[in-house]
């Protein structure tokens, strides 16, 4: 009867022990996706963010650049070969758009983005230095108005973008913080769970042998 009661006690110990491993494994698994989750958060920060922030100074100043060059700021510039030079900023910033657009875009971003790449490629695309200036009146100041309002909308794209860059990253940087927390909590439950399972051992092996007779042992 008394091994009867032993082997059932002894079965339930084996099943809470069992239960407690297998949770201890789901929590390894949980927590090994939260990490990744982790990882996969602080590599967007750096790559959809960080470095995309770069972009937006590097595009600004060669907005500035141009817009210099169609103001005729610099009185002792050779404004001979103006047309080429606003065309290879141009083509400098349309290359940094294509990186900007191999990022994770957001929708917001992609309307600004598309906004943005029309006025350089059609509102600024400026064909002939006859539009800017001409010998007999010199600078067009119509046109160059008309030019300067197009770079204003340009500017206000990139600021709405960089505006984007720092909510996205706030999100980031948040959903990266809960993560933590979750882990730390999974962490505290695993102790939790050990603990369990030397109480269980300590109940199973040490009460059980002191239970036994001096001619049982």
């Amino acid at each position: 009867m008394q091994d009867s009661i032993n082997r059932s006690k002894k079965v339930k110990a084996l099943i809470i022990i069992s239960l407690l491993l297998l949770l201890i494994y789901a929590k390894n698994l949980v927590e090994r996706s939260s990490f990744k989750e982790i990882s996969r958060s602080f590599s967007e920060v750096y790559d959809d963010r960080l470095v995309v922030k770069g972009y937006i100074f590097d595009i600004s100043e060669k907005l500035f650049h141009i817009q210099e060059l169609i103001d005729h700021c610099d009185v002792d510039f050779d404004y001979t070969n103006i047309i080429e030079e606003i065309t290879t900023s141009e083509n400098e910033i349309m290359a940094i758009v294509g990186e900007f657009e191999s990022t994770k875009l957001t929708e917001d971003e992609a309307v600004f983005l598309n906004d943005f790449k029309t006025i350089i490629e059609n509102d600024l695309n400026i064909k002939s230095y006859d539009l800017l200036y001409s010998d007999s009146s010199g600078v067009n100041l119509l046109q160059v108005k008309k030019y300067d309002e197009m770079i204003s909308r340009a500017r206000k794209d990139l600021e709405g973008l960089s505006d984007i860059q720092l909510s996205e990253g706030k999100k980031l940087l948040g959903k990266t913080k809960s993560l933590i927390n979750r882990s730390q909590i999974w962490a505290q439950f695993e102790v939790a769970l050990l603990l369990i399972i030397l109480v269980v051992l300590y109940l199973f092996l040490f009460r059980n042998f002191s239970s036994k007779g001096p001619t049982e042992q």
